[in-house]
Parts: C-alpha cells; structure tokens; sequence
C-alpha cells in the first residue's frame, strides 16, 4: 500500500475552478482528485475531456457530489453567492475545507462559516488568500518579521488586472460585491498579515472612477478605486485597485517601517527576459493575476493538503477572512456614500457627525 492521499472533490469548474481541479489532479502528489461538481453543461463538457479519463466522477448535483464514499476534503471554486453554503454543508458533512476568496460578500454569512468550523475542530477549513503562498510576499514577511524594517507602519499595495473588453467584468459586478470586496481583498487580506491579523480597523474612506467601463454604475461598482484603512495602534493601510491596466497584470506592494522599506514586484516581469527594439529596452508582464500567481495556487493546494493528512495547523486564521470582508465592505460603502467609516476598538461601526 502507497502513502496516503488526501480524496479531494472540487466544487465550481469555471475560470478558478479548472485550475484547482488540474492542480489537485496534477501537481499535488499527495492528493486525489476523486470527483467534481457543476450545473453548468459547458463545464461539464470541459470535466469529460480534461477531468473524466483520469477517474474523476464528474456530478451536476453540489450535495450529491460530497456523499461519495471516502471522500474527505473539498475545494470549493463556485461562484461566490454560494461559497459559504457549500462551505458549511462541507463542515456538516466532516469534510475539510478550501474556500476560493471571499467566503461571502456578506460579513454576517462570512461568520457563520467560522462558526460551523468551530464545532468541527477537528477539520481543517481554510479560506484561500493565494498571495500568503506566494514565495515573495513570503519572503517579504520573513524579513519584516525579523525585525529588518523596524516597525511596519504603511502598507501600499495594488491589485490592477489587464482590461476585458469582454464584459466579463460587468456581468461579474452583478455578485461579486463590488471591486474592492473582489479585487482589494487581496491586499486588504495582506495588510491584516504584515500588521497582525488581529489588528483593529480605525476608519475607512474610499472614493472611484468609472474610466472605461460606464456599465459597472448599475451594479454600483466602479473600474478604478483608492481606499484608505487605518488601524488602532497607528497604522495605515493605502489600497489601490483597477480593471484597466493596459500592459497586463500589475500587483504590487510596498510596507514602510520605521528603518526601512520593503517592495514586492514593485517592477512586474514575466520573466528574465530583455527585450531591445528600436524604441528602447522592454520587458514583458504576466497578462493576467494566474499568470503571477500561477505557483501559489500550487503551493496552497500542497500545504493545504498537508495540513489535513498530517494534522498540521494552518497557516492563517479563518476569523482573518471575515475581518478581511468586513474592511472590503465597509471601504464598498463609502466609496457608494462618499462617507468616512468609523469603527470602535472592538469593531462596531460607529456614527461621527462629519461637515
């Protein structure tokens, strides 16, 4: 008998749910992706030809699907209306859990996942925030840590995706929560990771531009938007998200201490290549965030899965994903209000009467 492999399903086959389906199936080694799940006929379509021949049992029903024998772990790539759905029923049915980002657009459905995973203790339930896996930030975050900055103080960081003239974008608004519950959670997630995950959100203020994409009104959203975070204990989180970069993928971050600075892809680049023309020195950058983040996802997926056969605490808190919405929405609402935020030591909105 080989090692043990972790009998994994995947829930949601669409733009995220076909990559971790390939990577339990490809690139974990110590995992098996026994099964898979949508209503969607196209995806099923794709699951047939890429999923199928390699004994995976393909299912349109969500529930049906985490009653097959021996199962033991999900990930759950669906659209995010259903995220903490499927999420709790996983916990009800002794299933370890990995939940795509966010786990709710809603801060009060976000908890109720936390609070299904607290009565199974015994299950690992992970909210996957790719960027924490992420060798650079992780090397970032070793460095501040050691105390290589001083004290991290500011934290800059952006989350700026090519444009998709597709309308891809739009139709997304619809459900998504908005471009800083969506785009920003990235950042916001990695503010709470570098300053301290139980760090206490201040105030909030937001403000947006609809550039190029007027359509995004409707649902209330923008295609540009700045927000600003403070904390208690003096720190301030500076975010900046867009879907019109024209180049391609452009995610960068910065943490400012007290002795010193410290960037991440401060210059993004596909790869070591120069490319010299007529017109000067270039280089390329990856045209989408899967193509700068494609081996995170890899290393997630790896420790995730180790983390549940060997009983190994998880690198991040669950309570961290709720505090990571709760900031995204709130910064959501001013943007819509044109209003600061304000929030009290132990993280109740508050009233401040404002000229």
């Amino acid at each position: 008998m080989g090692p043990q492999k972790l009998k994994i399903a995947c829930a949601g086959l669409g733009r995220m749910g076909k990559r971790h389906a390939l990577h339990f199936l490809n690139r974990t080694p110590r995992a098996e992706l026994v099964a898979a799940s949508t209503p969607d006929d196209n995806e099923i379509l794709w699951a047939k030809q890429h999923l199928e021949p390699y004994g995976v049992r393909l299912y349109k029903d969500y529930d049906e699907m985490i009653k097959q024998e021996g199962l033991q772990a999900v990930v759950i790539a669906s659209v995010t209306t259903v995220h903490a759905e499927q999420a709790i029923k996983a916990i009800e049915a002794n299933l370890h859990v990995l939940c795509e980002k966010p786990l709710s657009t809603s801060v009060e459905v976000s908890q109720s996942v936390v609070d299904a995973a607290k009565k199974k203790s015994h299950l690992k339930v992970m909210c996957g925030f790719s960027r924490r896996f992420d060798n650079s930030y992780r090397d970032a975050f070793t460095k501040m840590d050691s105390g290589l900055i001083g004290r991290p103080s500011i934290f800059r960081s952006q989350t700026c995706d090519k444009l998709d003239p597709s309308g891809f974008f739009v139709a997304y608004a619809e459900f998504s929560g908005g471009i800083f519950v969506d785009c920003s959670i990235h950042d916001i997630d990695l503010a709470l990771w570098f300053f301290g995950q139980d760090s206490q959100i201040k105030s909030v203020v937001s403000s947006g531009i609809t550039a190029i994409q007027p359509e995004l009104r409707k649902h209330k959203d923008v295609d540009n938007a700045v927000g600003i975070v403070e904390f208690y204990g003096g720190q301030i989180a500076y975010l900046f998200c867009s879907r019109m970069m024209a180049a391609g993928q452009d995610d960068a971050t910065e943490i400012i201490g007290t002795e010193g600075k410290l960037t991440v892809n401060a210059q993004p680049m596909s790869n070591l290549v120069n490319i010299y023309e007529s017109t000067g020195v270039r280089r390329e950058i990856p045209a989408h965030y899967y193509g700068r983040f494609e081996q995170a996802f890899v290393n997630e997926a790896n420790e995730f899965t180790a983390c549940c056969l060997d009983d190994l605490k998880l690198p991040m808190k669950l309570s961290g994903a709720v505090q990571a919405v709760k900031i995204g929405c709130a910064l959501q609402d001013s943007l819509n209000s044109g209003k600061k935020i304000y929030f009290d030591e132990v993280g109740s909105r508050i009233e401040k009467s404002q000229l």
